[in-house]
């Protein structure tokens, strides 16, 4: 199985490229990750809307091209379905079953994403209706990646 992170935007911080290295390394257990980083648009310090929309649809244009065919894509966004963890690993065993063999998980810029790439979505996801610091979501998305493996696997990683 392959899982493609799409994510506008890089992780600079030793502290959470060292946080996100880990996971890969406990995920190459269970499947092939790569990474897409996208770059950010760059945007005055009070954007408009439209010039927000301008730089959605940018990066958009950068996400689409990178998704492969035949894909589970999945969004994140606020407006996105919450799931546990026992039911994210449901998901994905069954969209695997179903013969999905690449997931792709697409963050984008602290803005959001453009509705074009949000519609591409076979699953619109949210981590939580709390708000986060956007760098953190790459490293508690592929926590939860990996702990609905250790679910699927039953290993004891899940409490």
């Amino acid at each position: 199985m392959v899982i493609k992170l799409i994510a506008v935007g890089r992780l600079k911080d030793k502290f959470l490229t060292d946080a996100f290295a880990e996971y890969e390394k406990r995920l190459s257990a269970f499947c092939k990750l790569t990474v897409d980083e996208v770059t950010q648009v760059k945007l005055p310090d009070d954007p408009s809307e439209k010039e927000i929309a301008a730089a959605l649809e940018t990066e958009a244009d950068a996400i689409l091209a990178k998704i492969p065919n035949g894909s589970r894509v999945i969004p994140l966004c606020i407006e996105g379905k919450q799931l546990s963890s026992e039911k994210f690993a449901e998901y994905i065993a069954r969209e695997s079953a179903e013969g999905a063999g690449t997931f792709v998980f697409i963050i984008g810029s602290s803005c959001g994403l453009s509705e074009r790439v949000k519609q591409r979505g076979n699953l619109k996801l949210s981590m939580s209706e709390m708000t986060f610091p956007h760098r953190l979501a790459r490293i508690m998305l592929a926590e939860q990646i990996y702990r609905a493996f250790t679910i699927i696997h039953n290993r004891k990683y899940h409490k």
